[in-house]
């Protein structure tokens, strides 16, 4: 079994710096195989906010899969945010846009979707698309196999549809094809799982589709400050939710969720 630390939408710059010790020393004694931060490191992609960013993730057990969301692009700086934009990320995070992590149990593959030309949807490219095919055909068979974006494929009904990954239906055929367990994503500010049966009717296949709050950020869109953990071995995954406590001043566990693959298509199991 492997254990993976789901953080999101972090944005340094809006954190809410009393989380920040009692997260650090909770992810450091779940003692994860990886960690995982979908995108948004930054409040508006300054260097201090990247570079605080760094040292909190520097704190963090290793390794790690970070990918940029839409808040790590320059909102108000058109040059950079047209000519350059992921500069300060790039400098000051990762040079890495496609990283990954493989063991003998899981591969968890991260994605950029931030752009340039939307303020805060995400798309992801026919290249990506292609590039992603051809690794994931690389890996060995048995692995659960873990995307990681920002922007979501998938979402619950009373979301808005626009907050969807631009060509989501083009790369869930491809995950489709290639098998994918797992999509990993933020942007929402709202914790939620289940598969993605409903809005992608493909025979035979139904990803899990596993949305982080934001871990850090006092933007809480009326949800808690919260993060994932999930525990992953072939066929059967938890998702754990720990949740802030302002009585404790900590994070504790406020939900399980248990899911199980069936050939292709991830379904709930009983609630735990």
């Amino acid at each position: 079994m492997r254990t993976i630390v789901h953080l999101s939408d972090l944005h340094f710059g809006r954190v809410d710096a009393a989380l920040l010790a009692p997260l650090r020393a909770l992810v450091e004694r779940l003692e994860p195989d990886v960690v995982v931060v979908s995108g948004d490191l930054s409040q508006r992609a300054r260097s201090a906010e990247f570079i605080a960013a760094r040292h909190f993730l520097d704190s963090l057990p290793g390794p790690q899969i970070v990918v940029p969301g839409n808040h790590d692009v320059p909102l108000y700086n058109v040059f950079s945010r047209f000519l350059t934009p992921l500069r300060k990320y790039r400098q000051h995070v990762t040079a890495d846009l496609s990283p990954e992590y493989v063991d003998e149990e899981i591969a968890v593959l991260g994605i950029n979707t931030a752009r340039s030309l939307t303020f805060k949807d995400g798309r992801i490219s026919h290249e990506q698309i292609d590039a992603l095919r051809t690794r994931l055909g690389q890996l060995p068979q048995g692995l659960t196999r873990i995307i990681v974006t920002h922007h979501p494929f998938d979402l619950p009904a009373n979301f808005n549809a626009k907050d969807l990954v631009d060509r989501a239906p083009l790369a869930l055929a491809m995950f489709a094809e290639c098998g994918v367990d797992l999509l990993l994503a933020g942007h929402l500010h709202a914790s939620v799982a289940g598969n993605t049966a409903e809005r992608y009717k493909i025979d035979g296949y139904a990803a899990l589709m596993v949305q982080a709050g934001t871990a850090t950020s006092t933007r809480g869109r009326g949800e808690s400050n919260s993060f994932n953990v999930l525990r992953v071995e072939a066929g059967n995954i938890r998702v754990e939710r720990y949740g802030w406590n302002e009585e404790s001043r900590d994070f504790e566990k406020v939900s399980t969720e248990a899911f199980e693959r069936t050939g292709g298509v991830w379904t709930s199991q009983r609630p735990l």
